[in-house]
């Protein structure tokens, strides 16, 4: 009987509680948990698959991806295990041949002042490395510049480089690729400012052969031979190119070899040919010397008693031009030889100085002309020992004044570049005129700068040059002189 309470109990303390838990839990678990009071077809969640369903392929892949990964690194520990990157390859039994790319990213500016040129490119080299050889799926290895250290690598320099500009961002711009034969791919991408020796004799019209040398820093010929393949250089012309004032024409290569203190060593040198624009020297120098030159010209066709304008002219095309000298010279380097632009320009002074020498020729040679003769010192006379009075003392002495002094007339039915004096031939077609025996001046040797004179034997055989057609002359002789100078400096220095 005992027992059977104890069980009605029991029973009755588990029924209960459920009955009493069931509304809380159902209201926690949400209306989610009220599908089986809802008439219609129970919603299916997601179906599970089964473990092995979802285990066995990700196994698989993870083996796989694993499996090769861990391949690779024990392919690169047993080549690198016993490597010495110290010794390079079949050292002892043959030279190491090592096989040169170049590609040219960007080449320029190129400074006339430091001599120098920069140049971008991507140095590639490749080479043997028996070492390195491996046997698996993998047809080579590409390692990044963490693991460059671990190779070894040709001691390659550039001989002619100032500067040269590593690229580290983000990492290190340098890859060795490993292939299964041993072949070894290394690259670089670097920034060079090489010395270019820029000889200046035809500036503004000159070309260059801007230099780029490279060879080995510890290894003679009989150790490392560079060699190239096929001659193959890439050069990227859609790149931006920085070379402003020069066009690329080509480009060549040498190949020699140095005696250094190591050894016989193999030198390669590659040529990068430009030729300068004129353009900008064109307008910059050449135009507005031409100019200036022919500003001067404009004194010829001034009055010759315009002194302070032919003067003030002159003047301020000289200190043009010399101004202009300057100028061409402020970015270029200080070489001992004269170039083509100095030569231009140096004519260009000449000429400017010339048309400012020829109005002080005229204006002295017209002066020399025209300027009376010093007459002596009057006295009045004494006439049988005693004065004579004033009045015909100053009579006498006008008398005798008139026998030294000419008497300078212009021409009447002649034109002004006609006036001037005469010579004594020619006083017999003016018998009315008093005439001075120096007429004719005797410029030099060969120059007579009066009328032509036939009268005394020193005139004869001489150029005859009027004083008063200077101007005449100028206007002709400058413009022909400078057009002839212009054909034959074009021709010269372009055929050069």
């Amino acid at each position: 009987m005992l027992t059977k309470v104890l069980l009605i109990l029991l029973w009755m303390s588990i029924i209960f509680p459920s009955r009493i838990e069931g509304p809380h839990a159902e209201s926690e678990r949400g209306p989610s948990a009220r599908h089986d009071d809802v008439y219609g077809p129970k919603p299916q969640g997601p179906q599970k698959q089964l473990p092995s369903e979802e285990i066995k392929p990700t196994t698989v892949d993870t083996r796989q991806r694993f499996g090769k990964l861990v391949a690779a690194t024990e392919i690169l520990d047993s080549m690198l295990n016993k490597y010495d990157h110290k010794l390079r390859p079949g050292i002892g039994e043959k030279p190491t041949v090592v096989t040169v790319q170049l590609s040219v990213n960007t080449l320029g500016p190129i400074s006339i002042m430091d001599m120098e040129y920069s140049i971008d490119i991507t140095f590639c080299q490749t080479w043997y490395d028996e070492r390195l050889r491996y046997n698996g799926s993998f047809e080579s290895f590409v390692l990044n510049g963490n693991l460059v250290s671990q190779l070894w690598i040709p001691d390659t320099f550039f001989r002619n480089s100032k500067r040269i500009h590593d690229y580290a961002i983000t990492m290190p711009s340098q890859m060795v690729r490993i292939h299964k034969d041993g072949k070894v791919l290394y690259t670089v991408r670097m920034t060079i400012d090489a010395e270019c020796s820029l000889h200046m004799f035809k500036f503004p019209m000159d070309s260059h052969s801007c230099p780029l040398s490279f060879s080995s820093f510890s290894y003679p010929k009989s150790e490392m031979i560079y060699k190239w393949e096929d001659f193959k250089l890439e050069i990227n012309e859609s790149n931006s190119w920085k070379l402003f004032q020069f066009d690329f024409t080509g480009m060549s290569n040498t190949t020699e070899t140095i005696s250094t203190v190591a050894g016989d060593v193999m030198v390669i040198t590659l040529f990068f040919n430009v030729s300068r624009r004129l353009g900008f020297n064109i307008f910059q120098n050449y135009v507005p010397s031409s100019v200036t030159t022919i500003v001067s010209w404009v004194s010829f066709w001034m009055k010759k008693d315009s002194a302070p304008a032919r003067t003030s002219l002159g003047i301020t095309s000289v200190l043009t031009m010399t101004s202009l000298g300057s100028y061409s010279r402020k970015n270029f380097p200080r070489v001992s030889y004269i170039t083509a632009l100095d030569f231009y320009i140096t004519v260009c002074f000449i000429f400017c100085f010339c048309a400012l020498m020829e109005f002080a020729v005229l204006n002295f040679l017209i002066y020399q002309h025209t300027k009376p003769r010093a007459s002596p010192r009057l006295r009045y006379p004494r006439a049988r020992g005693r004065v004579l009075t004033p009045l015909r003392a100053r009579g006498r002495a006008q008398q005798q004044q008139g026998n030294v002094v000419c008497e300078m007339e212009d021409s009447e039915d002649e034109s002004d570049e006609e006036e001037g004096p005469s010579c004594p031939a020619q006083q017999s077609l003016h018998p009315g005129r008093t005439h001075c025996p120096g007429g004719c001046y005797k410029f030099c040797k060969y120059l007579c700068t009066a009328r032509r004179c036939e009268g005394g034997m020193w005139q004869q055989g001489r150029l005859f040059i009027h004083v008063y057609r200077l101007d005449n002359y100028s206007r002709v002789i400058f413009p022909v002189t400078f057009f002839l100078f212009n054909v034959v400096y074009w021709l010269v220095y372009l055929n050069l």
